[in-house]
């Protein structure tokens, strides 16, 4: 069976020559006599894997040395609550909520402290990123929060927050290694990497110095605890050992593709593609504003449900899959990252320009 186009937005379409590479190495890791998968995560072998890893991540993003660089489990949401229980000294935090993952964020800080929601685009079903030019920071906030890309309604910050001397945390899930990035703006930047980087199972935190301490909220379970795993280099315990030799992987191919400046120049292209056919088409229509449209997730629907119904089915047979929207909004939604080819974003236009002419 040949590949499909896969616009799932996570787990998510990953480079071919790194799933290539990976089977070649699944039976016997470069001569060590057995799989990645197997292997000890105490073992040489697999300490230079993750190394290099980080080291490459290191590279791409540009990474100052006050800034720790932690591969962790438990996904995305976990972080929800690490973070207040690790950075809300004062118990008071700024949430701004663009989207359902930012909202469930802004939900679980309220179990650890004041939760301040000091904006949000709730209003017109999260479409639009509200003005952060001059938000109501509150005085004592330990940080104030974002997701920066919203995988399911399509948004993206174009401009960070002015968080008026108070740590910028950013949840970067759908954006990651998508442009490039100056991590100084950030006090903590973190995401899961199934949507641009690797399998699900592992999250990247990337966090200034000064932020990890011994000072955790009471309770907080060692497991859950910044300084645990920084000072073990992410081998406090036995970590998603193959997921992360899957990133390191893709770190390389990011390399080899040019770096994040190129790999910026291609999503654009890319979007630029659809969202071309999509603001001249007479049967679908994108749904967020145009200024805060994502390069990464574009959400679009015909305003008929059946016939959005209908649109996901031929697609599937003809060979694009996961163009179903997230079950909370509906409609559309095809997930162009990294690793998706212009040729897959060529062919859904193509598709959808046929589909227009033969249900209009």
């Amino acid at each position: 069976m040949s590949r499909v186009y896969n616009f799932s937005a996570g787990p998510a379409v990953l480079p071919e020559e790194v799933l290539k590479e990976a089977a070649e190495e699944m039976l016997d890791y470069r001569g060590c006599g057995m799989s990645v998968m197997e292997m000890s995560h105490r073992s040489k072998v697999y300490d230079t894997i993750i190394k290099e890893a980080e080291a490459d991540l290191r590279e791409l993003m540009k990474i100052p040395d006050n800034y720790k660089v932690l591969f962790l489990q438990g996904g995305a949401s976990q972080q929800f609550a690490m973070i207040p229980m690790n950075l809300m000294k004062n118990r008071v935090a700024d949430y701004i909520v663009t989207g359902q993952w930012a909202k469930k964020a802004y939900q679980e800080a309220q179990i650890y402290g004041k939760a301040n929601k000091i904006a949000s685009s709730e209003d017109q079903t999260f479409s639009y990123i509200p003005d952060c030019s001059d938000l109501p920071i509150s005085e004592d906030a330990d940080y104030v929060y974002i997701c920066e890309n919203n995988t399911i309604y399509g948004t993206k910050f174009k401009t960070l927050p002015h968080t008026k001397g108070k740590p910028l945390v950013a949840d970067v899930s759908s954006c990651f290694l998508s442009e490039p990035v100056d991590v100084t703006r950030y006090g903590l930047l973190y995401g899961g990497v199934q949507k641009n980087i690797g399998p699900a199972g592992v999250v990247i935190v990337i966090i200034r110095e000064d932020l990890i301490t011994e000072d955790t909220l009471p309770g907080t379970p060692t497991m859950l605890k910044y300084k645990i795993h920084a000072d073990a280099e992410s081998l406090y315990n036995t970590p998603p050992a193959y997921g992360i030799y899957i990133c390191g992987k893709v770190f390389k191919w990011l390399k080899k593709m040019g770096g994040l400046e190129v790999m910026k120049a291609r999503n654009e292209e890319k979007a630029k593609i659809l969202y071309d056919f999509l603001d001249e088409s007479k049967l679908f229509k994108g749904t967020v504003r145009k200024e805060d449209r994502s390069l990464m997730n574009v959400p679009f629907i015909t305003g008929n449900d059946e016939l959005d119904a209908k649109f996901v089915k031929e697609a599937k047979a003809a060979g694009l899959e996961n163009l179903k929207g997230h079950r909370s909004v509906g409609g559309m939604r095809a997930s162009i990252y990294n690793a998706m080819p212009k040729a897959g974003v060529e062919a859904l236009v193509a598709f959808m320009k046929k589909f227009e002419e033969e249900n209009l």
